[in-house]
């Protein structure tokens, strides 16, 4: 329960700075080579609303073992990892990673992507955590033959 209260905070907090330096997201996506103008704008949106929503649901909801809010996780930290690994392996320089838009801007280095793994491996685990089979319950015992209940 720690880690999801952990993870919802941080995905609300990178919304957030997001949101804020909405202005910014665009030309901060462009950087990243795969998309531009409309595209960067609406991929933008997709991770905001993605971080919100699976935030919210994991700091409101932390014992929910619902499979959409780990599933939203990961596709977010899915989205920012590809982001990441292709414009590193490409050698593109992203003065400003994104993750909290303009607030505590990072430039793309190889310490960025090992945070990316981090947050798919934690992704991994709220995944894990919410598909955990239902406990069955105990066997009932059968009375001796010729013993009624």
């Amino acid at each position: 329960m720690i880690l999801r209260l952990i993870l919802g905070a941080l995905l609300v907090a990178m919304a957030l700075g997001q949101l804020v330096s909405f202005g910014s997201m665009t030309a901060i996506l462009d950087a990243y080579g795969v998309t531009s103008g409309t595209a960067s704008t609406a991929l933008a949106v997709v991770l905001i609303a993605g971080e919100l929503v699976a935030g919210l649901w994991l700091l409101v909801l932390p014992g929910s073992k619902a499979l959409a809010p780990a599933w939203v996780y990961l596709g977010v930290a899915a989205l920012w990892a590809l982001l990441a690994g292709q414009a590193y392996a490409r050698g593109l320089t992203v003065d400003n990673c994104g993750c909290f838009g303009t607030y505590l801007a990072q430039p793309l280095r190889w310490f960025v992507l090992v945070e990316d793994a981090l947050m798919l491996l934690y992704g991994w685990l709220l995944l894990r955590a919410s598909r955990r089979p239902k406990r069955k319950p105990p066997p009932r015992l059968r009375a001796p033959e010729g013993v009624h209940e």
